[in-house]
C-alpha cells in the first residue's frame, strides 16, 4: 500500500500530469453536467442571468413530455430496432466472414480484403446522392428495408474487419482439433471458435450498434415518413420554428444517450480486450 510520504513524493513529481487529467476531466464533464441541469429546468428558466449552475425550479417537466409523446417514442422503437436488426445481421454475416478469410486462401482473396478495408476509408456524405438515386430507382426510398440495408452497408465492413483480426489471434490448432473429431466448417466455427471469440464478438457488436444508433443524415435523406424516422432526427425534428425547448431537447438527448451507455458499461471489459485482441493480429 502506498504510504503518504511516497504518495506526497509521487504527486510533487507528476503534478502537471494530475492537473493536466483534472482540467481535461473537467472540461469533458461539464458540457454533460450542463446538458442534464437544463434538462431538469422549465424552458424559461434556460436563458436566466445569471446563469445558474443547478436548476432553480426542479422539475421532471421535460422527461413527461418526452416519455408520454407517442410521435418521440416511435423514434425510440424505430432506433432500437434498426440497432438490434443491424447488429445481427452484421454479426452473423461478419463472423462468418472473418473466419474465411482468416483460415482460408482462396482466388481474390487479397482483393476482397483490400476492397473490405477501403470501403472505411471512403466519407459517408459522398455514399448520399448514389444511394438516393439507388432506392429510389428499386424502391426503398422510404422504407424500413431500405434503411437497413443502408445501415448495414456501413457496419458489415468494420465487422468484418473486427472478426478477422480476432480470429488471426486465435490458434488454428482449435481449428485441426475439431476437425479430428469429425467436425465440419460450419460446427467448427459456431461451436469451437466462436465461443474463444466472444470478447471480439462483443467488441464488434457494441461499435455496430453504435454505428446504427447514431446515424443521421441517411435517416433525414432516404426517410420522410415520420413512423420511421430515429431518435438523432427526432433530437433534431425538436426545434421551434421561433425558439427551440431546450429542456425537452436536452431530456431527449439524454434518454437517446443512455442505451448505447449501459451497452458499453456491460460490455466494457470484453470490448477492450476484443479491441486490443483485434488490433494486435489484424
Amino acid at each position: 500500500m502506498m504510504t503518504k510520504k511516497v504518495f506526497l513524493k509521487k504527486f510533487k513529481e507528476q503534478w502537471f500530469t494530475y492537473l493536466f487529467l483534472i482540467v481535461t476531466a473537467v472540461f469533458v464533464a461539464f458540457p454533460i453536467f450542463w446538458m442534464i441541469s437544463i434538462s431538469f429546468r422549465e424552458n424559461g428558466e434556460v436563458f436566466q442571468y445569471p446563469a445558474n449552475l443547478l436548476p432553480p425550479t426542479f422539475t421532471l417537466e421535460a422527461y413527461i413530455e418526452v416519455m408520454t409523446s407517442s410521435k418521440i417514442m416511435t423514434y425510440f422503437f424505430n432506433s432500437y430496432l434498426n440497432g438490434f436488426i443491424v447488429t445481427v445481421l452484421s454479426l452473423i454475416i461478419g463472423v462468418m466472414a472473418g473466419y474465411v478469410m482468416s483460415r482460408f486462401e482462396f482466388r481474390g482473396k487479397r482483393i476482397f480484403n483490400l476492397f473490405v478495408v477501403t470501403t472505411q476509408t471512403i466519407p459517408r456524405v459522398t455514399l448520399l446522392i448514389p444511394f438516393f438515386v439507388l432506392f429510389v430507382s428499386f424502391g426503398l426510398y422510404d422504407t424500413r428495408h431500405g434503411l437497413l440495408i443502408a445501415y448495414t452497408s456501413f457496419a458489415l465492413p468494420y465487422a468484418i474487419i473486427m472478426m478477422l483480426g480476432f480470429f488471426n489471434s486465435i490458434p488454428t490448432e482449435l481449428d485441426e482439433a475439431a476437425r479430428i473429431d469429425g467436425a465440419g466448417h460450419f460446427r467448427t466455427l459456431w461451436q469451437i471458435i466462436a465461443p474463444v471469440a466472444i470478447p471480439g464478438i462483443v467488441s464488434t457488436m457494441i461499435y455496430v450498434f453504435i454505428i446504427s444508433w447514431n446515424e443521421y443524415i441517411f435517416v433525414m435523406a432516404l426517410i420522410k415518413n415520420d413512423a420511421l424516422k430515429t431518435v438523432p432526427v427526432g433530437i433534431a425534428l425538436l426545434k421551434g420554428e421561433a425558439a427551440y425547448e431546450w429542456n425537452t431537447l436536452m431530456a431527449m438527448s439524454i434518454l437517446g444517450s443512455i442505451p448505447v451507455l449501459v451497452f458499453y458499461l456491460f460490455g466494457q471489459r470484453k470490448f477492450i480486450s476484443g479491441l486490443a485482441s483485434g488490433a494486435i493480429k489484424g
